[in-house]
């Protein structure tokens, strides 16, 4: 087994091994992926770290996944045009500001998604919507589902470079944040996800009904409630100064 750096996430540290792997061809473009059940035998971790390292690879354009089939290494190799550090998502106060800087993004993604959105637009974000609240009543994480619903807006504003964007932001911050919050919330883990589908179906509502200003308001309350929950749960286990 690869000895992994002790100083990054457990997540961290998978998804950097099997980007290594994918860049220098040990798995190659086109291939499928060890299973998950191989990953967590030959590296250790849990089957949640398997599938959000998977989820950070999907959404940054290195892996496609398959129902019931597994995770396949994307032929044409991608670069992000915009990169922050993965470990610098270690420091609560980086996880914070990023995420402010998700707010001020999405919030204006989400607008222009009201004005432009197709009704193929809208198909995309109701599934996401619906695995999310199947995921929930079936215990799972529905980290994927999350993703899929913030990037079909970011899809829906027709403008490339929002979908760029967010294929960088939303796979970093929406995994670790949303365990981050598990690990301090006092209230049960299905109560947050049910929450937060809540607003989920808010922007959804106004974007459907192509009411920009509303779209931006429920989006901007969404992360900034995701924020502050954040900052709150850490304050309570003195993560974090008041």
């Amino acid at each position: 087994m690869a000895e992994l750096r002790r100083r990054e996430t457990l997540t961290t540290r998978l998804v950097t091994l099997l980007t290594d792997r994918i860049a220098d061809g040990t798995y190659p473009r086109g291939e499928k992926l060890p299973s998950e059940q191989e990953m967590i035998d030959e590296f250790g971790v849990s089957r949640t770290v398997v599938r959000e390292a998977i989820a950070t690879l999907k959404a940054g354009g290195l892996v496609s996944t398959h129902q019931g089939i597994g995770a396949f290494v994307l032929q044409a190799e991608t670069v992000p045009p915009f990169r922050i550090e993965e470990t610098q998502l270690d420091v609560v106060r980086e996880v914070l500001s990023v995420l402010e800087l998700r707010i001020g993004f999405e919030a204006e993604a989400a607008a222009l998604a009201a004005q432009r959105r197709q009704p193929e637009h809208l198909a995309a974000m109701r599934a996401a919507l619906d695995q999310m609240q199947a995921a929930i009543s079936e215990g799972e994480d529905a980290v994927e589902a999350d993703l899929a619903f913030h990037r079909a807006i970011a899809e829906a504003t027709e403008n490339k470079h929002f979908l760029n964007f967010f294929n960088y932001l939303g796979a970093l911050l929406i995994p670790r944040t949303r365990l981050q919050t598990f690990r301090c919330q006092d209230q049960s883990r299905i109560a947050y996800l049910a929450r937060v589908n809540g607003e989920h179906e808010a922007i959804y509502a106004a974007i459907e009904r192509q009411d920009g200003d509303s779209a931006r308001a429920a989006m901007r309350v969404h992360l900034a409630g995701s924020r502050e929950r954040l900052r709150l749960s850490l304050r309570e286990s003195s993560a974090l100064p008041a």
